[in-house]
């Protein structure tokens, strides 16, 4: 064999990706029904977008992107996340002149240089959510109760959603002050990352997965008791929202997620019983980011969802896909003769959107029934030279085992019958 698969990354052969079109008709169902439309951005961009949407001091920008030279001596980046492409392309094509909020969903594979673990790959792929223009409380527990709705369809209800509030540029730097202020006598028992995040965005070590770091930090200020009076009735609104929705939530104001361009609100849900890395999705408002990417001033909240991790937590919880079996028709054949024929049938079958298939091996009659058990065929089109010299065929239902014989002329509308 020439290679493998790059570390990191994964063939979905089609027992897998079975599973992945049932996932992605859930997730354009429920959109649909919360008023998303879909978006499909580039899987690159150009470097810059990264760096001012995401953050320069982010994990993301600073180890994971993917990032090279194109022949024109232009940086490009592999999308490491969606939000960014997504900001990109309402900018570019003026979506912000249209009427408010505007809401949209992507499905799509995204790339981060990371340690592959379970349920995390260096290619992986996310559902998002992005809502533009509203700084409504409202749309804050919309996109949440979005999320959690495709958990609850999905059958998991072992759910714990955090939320928190990281505050706005008013307040946030009142916060800095007296997070530095705490730490300045630590900064010696730090890891070198958080040293350094210290000076550029102390916020980030709250984010941090050093046990140090995070015993040093645990009586630190929060951003919650620093928030001015503006974020602390949006953060206030958004949870009597939630309350009266009867959705559960836990306040956690050491939630600060690993992005730059969070704002006021930002949220978690946890699923029990997947480890350590329990979180499942994660998002928050984005109210500075359009402005940050040179477009206007205008609010933004969204999240993102790993559909591998997705998936594994689904497998683990031991909730199967309900996938409904289609029903299959297989030709059989018997001589070269029939199998001219029972070609000009299998295609006549296919053009009335009935499923068919048949033998492209040249097995006996024996090993193409057989054949035909293995593809879970509903239904085996037996065409021998009998039955094709009396304009017959005979129809063998592969679950009761009985059989008939099925005039040609009338075979469409007798499978047609047999699908409903």
């Amino acid at each position: 064999m020439l290679t493998k698969r790059p570390r990191g990354t994964n063939d979905f052969l089609p027992d897998d990706t079975i599973k992945w079109q049932w996932l992605e008709e859930k997730i354009r169902d429920l959109c649909s029904d919360f008023g998303y439309g879909e978006i499909r951005t580039p899987t690159f961009e150009h470097t810059e977008l990264f760096i001012r949407g995401v953050g320069e001091t982010t994990d993301i920008v600073e180890k994971e992107m993917y990032t090279f030279l194109d022949k024109g001596e232009r940086s490009i980046t592999l999308r490491p996340e969606g939000t960014a492409s997504v900001v990109r392309a309402f900018l570019e094509h003026k979506i912000y002149s249209k009427a408010q909020p505007t809401k949209m969903y992507y499905v799509g594979p995204m790339y981060r240089y990371d340690r592959p673990q379970a349920g995390r790959y260096r290619q992986f792929h996310q559902f998002g959510v992005e809502a533009f223009g509203s700084i409504d409380p409202a749309i804050d527990a919309e996109v949440i109760t979005l999320a959690m709705e495709l958990l609850n369809r999905l059958g998991l209800d072992q759910l714990a959603l955090h939320i928190n509030s990281v505050g706005c540029p008013e307040c946030r730097p009142i916060h800095k002050q007296e997070l530095k202020k705490y730490l300045e006598d630590s900064l010696d028992k730090l890891c070198d990352t958080c040293r350094q995040r210290y000076e550029k965005n102390p916020l980030r070590i709250f984010d941090c997965k050093s046990k140090e770091c995070q015993e040093l930090i645990k009586d630190a200020p929060s951003v919650t008791s620093c928030l001015c009076e503006e974020c602390r009735q949006h953060f206030d609104q958004v949870c009597n929202i939630l309350n009266s929705l009867g959705v559960s939530y836990e306040v956690d104001e050491g939630l600060v997620r690993g992005l730059d361009y969070y704002t006021r609100t930002t949220f978690e849900i946890l699923v029990e019983g997947i480890g350590a890395q329990s979180a499942i999705c994660g998002g928050g408002r984005y109210d500075k980011l359009v402005e940050q990417c040179g477009g206007p001033d205008i609010p933004g909240i969204g999240f993102a969802i790993g559909l591998e991790r997705l998936l594994m937590t689904l497998d683990i919880h031991g909730i199967k896909p309900d996938i409904p079996k289609s029903k299959k028709f297989f030709m059989a054949y018997v001589s070269d003769e029939t199998k001219i024929e029972a070609t000009k049938l299998v295609n006549e079958l296919r053009q009335n959107r009935l499923a068919a298939d048949m033998d492209y091996m040249g097995r006996s009659l024996k090993a193409q029934l057989k054949y035909a058990d293995k593809l879970d065929a509903t239904y085996t089109l037996i065409l021998g030279e009998e039955e094709l010299q009396k304009g017959k065929v005979t129809l063998r239902d592969m679950l009761k085992g009985e059989q008939h014989e099925v005039m040609l002329e009338n075979l469409i509308d007798y499978c047609k019958k047999l699908i409903k």
